[in-house]
């Protein structure tokens, strides 16, 4: 990827008063509103599409090619994390975003789909993204391979109901309003539209301090509560969790970062194989419970699950 075609260029709108923009220049975007009259800059083909009234990202840090969220390790880092056995496995996702597909298909022959995060490509979402029947375009707030445009989920760039659907895999953790995003996303979808969210639920805190919140199974069908259900439950499950409690017990026993380093390196070699539990676990009622990863897939709707319709869905080892 890289940066965006021209043809998504005309459907951008200002961030902060969702009016048209229009093009000063090549390094420039700037809104067509009366009252607003912002400007947007275009860096390496990506414009930056920043709100920076109600985001904690600033335009300057990305005309500096500043690192945001990510942060990149050395050459050494990267060889040796890549030769370690990894300690997680997503066991739905793979499967989830080929039903996400034909469902879009059902509705339209050609669907627009926005990916919110999608600087790099997200577990199992290689099954679709090569799909010549899909329109695909991929923000993130970081400069990464994939990134196509820079954009706040907070204050989403797009008209309302332009997309038929959107996917926004673990990255609900790392903004700071998930309900505002979930607002967002359900003002951008057409009625009817798909959504198709993965958020963790037992995991220790990455991404350092870019890392916000967990939900629960019903904690995240009521973020998502706009939305009729279509399927929901875990992508990791409970051997995926106790690895990563048990590398952060590891890294918790010291004050130095290179000891750090030694233990979760000793933990991911130790615990890697409490992954495979999950194959026989993932659907059981208490998985659901102590999962590592939730997802949900749903339809935008023009009714609200009520609290108290809520309390009826759960479905964890309490329930049987």
């Amino acid at each position: 990827m890289g940066p965006l075609t021209p043809k998504w260029f005309d459907v951008l709108c200002c961030p902060a008063c969702k009016q048209a923009l229009a093009g000063a220049d090549e390094t420039h975007l700037v809104c067509r509103g009366r009252d607003c009259g912002r400007a947007f800059p275009i860096v390496d083909g990506r414009p930056v599409l920043i709100n920076e009234d109600r985001s904690i990202f600033r335009i300057d840090d990305f005309l500096a090619r500043k690192e945001t969220t990510f942060r990149r390790g050395g050459k050494w880092k990267t060889t040796i994390s890549r030769l370690l056995p990894g300690t997680s496995v997503n066991l739905k996702a793979r499967e989830n975003f080929l039903n996400f597909k034909r469902l879009l298909l059902q509705n339209t022959s050609q669907p627009k789909v926005l990916i919110v995060g999608g600087g790099e490509i997200g577990q199992g979402l290689d099954a679709i993204l090569a799909s010549e029947q899909i329109d695909f375009i991929q923000s993130d707030v970081s400069f990464e391979p994939r990134t196509e445009l820079i954009c706040d989920c907070h204050d989403l760039p797009y008209p309302e109901e332009y997309f038929d659907g959107v996917i926004i895999q673990a990255v609900l953790e790392h903004v700071v309003d998930p309900y505002r995003c979930l607002e967002e996303i359900y003002r951008i979808l057409r009625t009817g539209g798909i959504i198709y969210v993965e958020t963790p639920f037992l995991q220790p805190v990455h991404m350092g301090r870019y890392d916000f919140t967990r939900f629960t199974d019903l904690g995240l069908r009521r973020l998502c509560r706009r939305f009729e259900e279509i399927d929901r439950g875990a992508v990791c499950g409970t051997g995926t969790a106790l690895a990563g409690a048990y590398q952060a017990f590891l890294k918790s026993l010291t004050r130095s970062k290179a000891g750090r380093k030694v233990l979760a390196a000793f933990g991911r070699v130790t615990s890697f194989w409490l992954k495979y539990f999950d194959y026989w676990s993932i659907d059981t009622p208490a998985s659901l419970d102590g999962a590592s990863g939730l997802f949900f897939m749903g339809r935008k709707s023009n009714s609200v699950l009520s609290d108290g319709d809520l309390l009826e869905l759960y479905r964890g080892a309490s329930s049987v």
